[in-house]
């Protein structure tokens, strides 16, 4: 049953090595420290108003979960704190919860205990059928559509078919009545795939890159055969490198997501482009282990970011996506190889 599936995941991410074993690519981005940063650390502002609501973070709790009676506790806990911190949450795929009525109250438990929080909405690209139901179970703000072919190809019985994605989507954007937001599931969007879901009418993209939680692990501990979930554990876009072609390649918001652990990483993805950032497993983890613990990793992650601005001479989110940085090592070869610039970063001016 599709909720046995769900909880399978949940305690899949919670108990096992479901991590890469490649990074996420942000030890090959450095800052350029600033001696004379001319900043008071308490006048940093990170809030961000790019997403349809204004938020007192860059940060999102990216989706976790949904379709389980177990999923609706850690959801409201998630929701609580969402609505505290002002910051956005996103909901599993809600195809269970349309598909199984009783199962609806673990994603509305959300709009519930967050009634003024941006919330994601969460569907696959076939699911177009669904798009509005997505929207209306909890009000959502935003419609996610998630990608997953590396889960789907790993997974016991996934769906292989993925004719025709790209016109659903356009679909999609064009029906419902909020913005529509295109997220991978831990493999990376490149910039090819980025300038087409720009094309396509998507509002926003959310990478979702590789370094943090491989779905083809987590698969590959539900399946009875492991070689291929073994043997393509690592694949995908490291998170930096993902962030960096879409972020130098479109002009719609950026999430940056994957393997995210702490302020300084996000204040990296953010000064390569990105608008906002995703942590998923972290606020798992917390919420299994109670509120305060989802708590310290929100006040903390906002603590390492407005270190990271003030060390750099930032005291916003736009100023920090203009301060210099230096790409080196596998990322400025992959960059590189693939026709970016990484210059450009090392020689930005003083904004």
């Amino acid at each position: 049953m599709i909720q046995n599936r769900k909880l399978e995941h949940l305690n899949i991410c919670n108990e096992k090595d479901v991590a890469y074993k490649k990074s996420t690519g942000f030890e090959n981005i450095e800052f350029v420290h600033r001696a004379l940063c001319e900043v008071n650390k308490s006048d940093i502002n990170i809030s961000t108003y790019v997403f349809s609501k204004k938020l007192d973070s860059p940060l999102f709790i990216s989706a976790i979960t949904g379709g389980h009676p177990f999923a609706e506790k850690i959801n409201k806990e998630l929701a609580i704190v969402a609505e505290e911190f002002n910051i956005g949450f996103g909901l599993g795929s809600q195809r269970a919860g349309i598909e199984h009525s009783e199962l609806a109250s673990t994603y509305t438990v959300a709009r519930q205990y967050a009634p003024n929080a941006l919330l994601v909405g969460n569907i696959g690209a076939p699911q177009m059928e669904l798009a509005d139901s997505a929207v209306d179970m909890i009000d959502a703000d935003i419609l996610a559509i998630h990608l997953n072919p590396l889960q789907e190809s790993i997974q016991p019985g996934g769906d292989l078919d993925a004719k025709g994605f790209i016109d659903s989507i356009e679909e999609i954007s064009n029906s419902v009545n909020v913005p529509v937001m295109v997220k991978e599931t831990g493999a990376g969007i490149s910039y090819e795939d980025a300038i087409a879901l720009q094309k396509a009418g998507v509002s926003y993209i959310d990478i979702e890159g590789a370094g943090g939680t491989s779905w083809a692990a987590v698969e590959t501990y539900r399946s009875e055969d492991k070689y291929l979930g073994y043997e393509f554990w690592d694949w995908g876009i490291p998170t930096a490198i993902s962030t960096a072609e879409v972020c130098s390649t479109v002009d719609i918001p950026v999430i940056s997501s994957g393997g995210i652990r702490s302020g300084l990483e996000a204040a990296k993805a953010i000064a390569l482009g990105a608008d906002a950032v995703g942590m998923a497993l972290p606020f798992l983890k917390a919420a299994y282990l109670g509120h305060d613990n989802i708590i310290n990793l929100i006040h903390n992650f906002n603590e390492s970011l407005k270190l990271a601005m003030f060390l750099v001479g930032a005291e916003t989110i736009d100023d920090l996506k203009k301060v210099p940085l230096v790409i080196k090592g596998e990322a400025k070869e992959w960059l590189e190889s693939r026709g970016f610039n990484t210059k450009i970063y090392s020689r930005r001016k003083e904004f």
